[in-house]
């Protein structure tokens, strides 16, 4: 298989999954600050423009964090990582989807990309207001959710890389995860696969997870 990836970005969770199932794979470093996920030769792989793709045994390709989340849990490593229950798989795509869709979508990106939401200077910083709120907001309910689990879905599943890589970005940026999420967040921190692709990715394991947690909102 060929992964198309960015270090650092929503796709080290899908990183993570593929070194948890001791997948052999080819890894391509989309360049996103210098736009070679618009350059026809990427295109032509994700016309979507974005990260991550992957190139399956098949040569198809496909897209879509959560859908690729998804397929490797259920058809790779003898779906090891997928939920065997329709209670966890439930939870597992709602998890991710609340991940990608809201936290990273609507919160993380206006903070990661705020000219996308507006073009004007003197709106910028409300913008990134609003995106610390939504992400906030949207930690404190994975964090109702979580309280007393150790992972999303019972055992360790592809639900636990996706919500890992938006904790990974909360540490990044400076922002408390709640107790239950800086409890994950600190567990998959130990995991041997998630250690290799960090270091791979460029970064030193042993200086993350050392922020205090927040209390978890109301409401």
């Amino acid at each position: 298989m060929k992964f198309y990836m960015t270090p650092g970005s929503c796709s080290t969770g899908i990183h993570i999954i593929l070194e948890e199932l001791d997948e052999i794979f080819e890894a391509h470093v989309v360049n996103l600050p210098a736009g070679d996920n618009f350059k026809p030769g990427y295109l032509a792989i994700n016309p979507k423009g974005t990260i991550p793709a992957l190139v399956r045994p098949d040569g198809s390709a496909l897209t879509e964090l959560v859908a690729i989340a998804y397929w490797l849990g259920r058809a790779r490593g003898r779906g090891r990582l997928w939920p065997q229950d329709l209670e966890g798989e439930t939870r597992a795509i709602e998890t991710m989807s609340h991940v990608a869709g809201t936290i990273h979508g609507h919160g993380f990106a206006r903070l990661f990309t705020t000219p996308t939401f507006s073009r004007a200077q003197s709106e910028q910083e409300s913008v990134k207001a609003l995106g610390r709120l939504i992400v906030e907001k949207g930690f404190a309910v994975l964090a109702r959710q979580m309280d007393g689990r150790d992972f999303v879905a019972g055992a360790f599943s592809v639900a636990d890389a996706v919500l890992f890589y938006a904790e990974f970005w909360a540490d990044k940026t400076g922002i408390a995860l709640p107790a239950p999420l800086l409890a994950h967040y600190r567990r998959l921190l130990g995991r041997p696969a998630v250690i290799r692709v960090l270091k791979e990715e460029g970064y030193d394991p042993s200086r993350l997870g050392g922020a205090a947690p927040q209390p978890a909102a109301a409401g």
